[in-house]
C-alpha cells in the first residue's frame, strides 16, 4: 500500500474517532469543565507515551506554547459547547474554523483575500446566523458562542503549528492537554464528579480514542495524506457526530440549525477543493 493510500486510511479512522464526542461527552453526567479536564489528561498521557515509545524529544518554546495554550482552550470550549447546545451545533460551529483562518490571514497577516474567500467567509456567517434562530434558550444560545469560541481557537491553533517538525506537533498537543487539564481542574475538585464502571469507560475512551490516538492519526496522516484530501475526510466528523448522538441519545437538531450545518459544511468543503485546485495551478506555475 502506498504512504498516500496509508495517509488517507489514518485520516479517515481519526474523523470517525473525532464524531464520537458528542455521544461520549453527552453520556457523562459530569461538568463540562470536568469532562474537559480528565479528557486532556487521559489524552496527553496517551500522546507522551507514544512519544517516549517513539524517542521523540519534546519541545517546549514559544510556538509550541502558543498552539498548545490555544489548543487546550479548543478542547475546553468543545466540551463545554456539547454540554450546552446540541452536538450537532457543536461540532458544525468549530468546523468555522478555516474561516477564522481566511479572517486572521486578512487582519494580522495582510494577506490578500479573494473574492472566493470572501464569499465563503459570507456565506458561513450567514449558515452560522441560522443557528441562532432555533430553541433560543439562554443555554443553548450561550453554548453557540462557546463553540464558535472553539473554532477561532482551532483556527489560531492550526497557524500557529504551521509547518513545524512532527515531534513539535506532538509536543504542542502535550501541552494543549495539559492547558485543558489545569483550567478544568477546580471543577473536578469542586463538583466531584460521579466514578462508576460506565463513567470511567466512558471518559477512558474519550481520553484515549477520541482525542489521544485520533490525534496521533491525524499528526501522522498530515505527513503523506494530501491537504486538500485531508480537509474533505474531514467533513466526516460534523456529518457523523450528530448521527450517533441521534442514534444513541435521541438528540435531533432543530430545523434551521440543520438547514445551517448544511450551508456551512458545503461551503466550507467546496472553498477547500478550489483552494486546493488553485494552489496547484501556482504550483504549477511557478515550475
Amino acid at each position: 500500500m502506498k504512504k498516500e493510500q496509508i495517509g488517507i486510511l489514518q485520516m479517515v479512522a481519526c474523523a470517525v474517532l473525532w464524531s464520537t464526542a458528542g455521544i461520549f461527552i453527552k453520556l457523562l453526567p459530569w461538568n463540562g469543565f470536568a469532562v474537559a479536564s480528565l479528557r486532556s489528561l487521559i489524552a496527553g498521557i496517551t500522546i507522551a507515551v507514544y512519544m517516549g515509545f517513539k524517542r521523540y524529544p519534546f519541545v517546549f518554546n514559544r510556538r509550541t506554547l502558543l498552539a498548545g495554550v490555544l489548543a487546550g482552550f479548543t478542547y475546553v470550549c468543545f466540551a463545554l459547547a456539547n454540554k450546552l447546545t446540541t452536538a450537532a451545533n457543536a461540532i458544525v460551529l468549530q468546523f468555522t474554523a478555516p474561516v477564522f483562518i481566511l479572517i486572521y490571514s486578512g487582519l494580522f497577516f495582510r494577506q490578500k483575500i479573494r473574492r472566493a474567500d470572501l464569499a465563503v467567509v459570507l456565506i458561513v456567517l450567514g449558515g452560522i446566523t441560522l443557528f441562532f434562530l432555533d430553541q433560543l434558550g439562554p443555554s443553548t444560545i450561550a453554548g453557540n458562542f462557546v463553540a464558535i469560541a472553539a473554532g477561532m481557537f482551532m483556527a489560531g491553533m492550526y497557524m500557529t503549528v504551521g509547518n513545524v517538525e512532527l515531534h513539535e506537533r506532538f509536543s504542542a498537543i502535550v501541552i494543549g492537554q495539559a492547558v485543558a487539564f489545569l483550567v478544568g481542574l477546580p471543577a473536578v475538585i469542586t463538583t466531584g464528579p460521579v466514578m462508576n464502571p460506565v463513567t470511567v469507560g466512558t471518559i477512558l475512551a474519550l481520553g484515549v480514542l477520541q482525542l489521544g490516538i485520533s490525534y496521533l492519526l491525524y499528526v501522522l496522516a498530515s505527513r503523506t495524506c494530501p491537504a486538500l484530501a485531508c480537509c474533505l475526510l474531514g467533513a466526516v466528523e460534523p456529518l457523523l457526530n450528530p448521527v450517533w448522538v441521534l442514534i444513541f441519545n435521541g438528540e435531533r437538531p432543530g430545523v434551521f440549525a440543520l438547514a445551517g450545518g448544511i450551508i456551512v459544511i458545503i461551503a466550507i468543503t467546496v472553498w477547500c477543493v478550489w483552494d486546493g485546485k488553485q494552489k496547484e495551478v501556482q504550483l504549477c506555475a511557478d515550475t
